[in-house]
């Protein structure tokens, strides 16, 4: 196990992924907060939220978990602010919270137990297939695809809705201070123990004040999320107040109204979307940029009449628009020369084998990856040009290490 993950598992909090002291405001009063213990922080005015493994938790309307989280805290008994947090779900979640027996097992074992298995024992359900295959998505290639394409060698970045870190671990790879907000604290805790070790995460809720502070980070970005939050003119006007002046603004699979989808949500048209930001925007179908990544090219974008019945779309926004798409070649979409590589975990004995039958009739007609392969269990990136062109498609794939 490496250095940060061994940390995580013990509590312990790798120093970069610390937020400095005023980096993040209380979303009820709007005062900087500070850390006043080593496991909460304060606005200076007798208001506290718990921080813990890092995450500091920052959802309204939670006071009840959050007074219990801090009191557990207080008297030194971070298990049990765990287990207050860690029950809190989203408002679209379609299965129970998991039980006290699950999440105790589950911190009994967090340094042994895979990824996989710390989603079960979250009963995370449906979205826990979304996460475990997140690598090899169509969706995922595709907002790999818009940050290459329209990369701006950002410092930092700040991701809403980020989930269990996929973006965030490929960010920090490239050198980037990559942050993530997300309203569910269980999934920041998954990308802190096993996807995103040193990345800056904080929980809550996008439709409230966002506890970041202007200017936060040059590259704004949300993936697959946009049309399930709501308050969406209010979750742009964020974006681009963390954006600041000349920050990036990017936006990938976001699920068109005019088109049938498989997931639920409240999304916007075409034009809708282009209208939540004041600056330029470039428009692309969600397809093309997967597609864009696979043949090693830049993506075309289109304008609006030619996006209307498309099912997802991308948008670049701001100094990120202003430029011509890059090819996309290297950089996010493949992994560094050298890089240990497992075989797609889709396959079985040769041949895809679906993790359920929707996951299949949503992501089966975009998949990059042949039905069947004779590719061995392991590969290195950057060998030859032939195991590069599977990496491309996803028949190999860099999984976490407890994956």
């Amino acid at each position: 196990m490496n250095a940060a993950l061994a940390a995580a598992a013990t509590g312990a909090v790798p120093a970069a992924s610390a937020w400095p002291d005023g980096a993040l405001r209380s979303p009820t009063t709007g005062r900087p907060l500070r850390a006043d213990t080593p496991h909460s922080l304060s606005d200076g005015a007798g208001e506290r939220w718990p921080v813990v493994d890092g995450i500091p938790f920052l959802r309204i309307g939670r006071e009840i978990r959050r007074d219990s989280a801090l009191a557990a805290l207080d008297r030194g008994d971070r298990a049990a602010a765990l287990v207050a947090l860690l029950a809190d779900q989203d408002d679209w979640a379609r299965t129970p919270p998991p039980d006290d027996v699950a999440l105790a097992d589950l911190l009994a074992k967090a340094d042994t137990l895979s990824f996989r298995e710390g989603m079960d024992r979250l009963a995370l359900g449906g979205v826990a297939l979304y996460f475990a295959h997140r690598w090899s998505d169509p969706t995922f290639l595709a907002g790999l695809a818009l940050l290459e394409a329209h990369w701006t060698a950002p410092r930092r970045s700040f991701e809403i809705a980020c989930g269990a870190g996929h973006y965030l671990r490929e960010l920090r790879r490239a050198g980037v201070d990559a942050a993530g907000g997300d309203v569910v604290f269980a999934k920041l805790w998954l990308a802190r123990h096993y996807v995103a070790p040193e990345a800056r995460l904080v929980c809550f809720d996008a439709a409230a004040p966002w506890p970041v502070a202007d200017g936060t980070a040059d590259l704004v970005h949300c993936h697959d999320a946009l049309y399930f939050l709501p308050r969406k003119p209010h979750v742009a006007a964020e974006m681009a107040r963390i954006a600041g002046h000349g920050g990036a603004i990017l936006v990938s699979h976001a699920h068109n109204r005019e088109a049938d989808n498989y997931s639920s949500g409240d999304p916007l048209d075409v034009p809708g979307y282009a209208a939540l930001f004041a600056a330029p925007v470039v428009l692309y179908d969600d397809t093309e940029l997967t597609r864009a990544l696979v043949e090693a090219r830049a993506p075309q974008p289109q304008d609006a009449d030619a996006l209307r019945d498309t099912q997802a779309l991308t948008l670049a926004v701001g100094s990120a628009a202003a430029m011509t798409p890059r090819p996309v070649t290297g950089g996010l979409a493949m992994p560094a020369a050298g890089t240990r590589l497992r075989r797609n975990p889709l396959y079985e004995a040769g041949s895809v084998r679906w993790p359920s039958p929707r996951y299949e009739a949503e992501y089966a007609p975009l998949a990059t990856y042949p039905l069947a392969t004779d590719a061995p269990e392991t590969a290195v990136a950057g060998r030859d040009a032939g195991t590069d062109a599977a990496i491309r498609r996803r028949v190999f794939i860099d999984l976490p290490e407890r994956w």
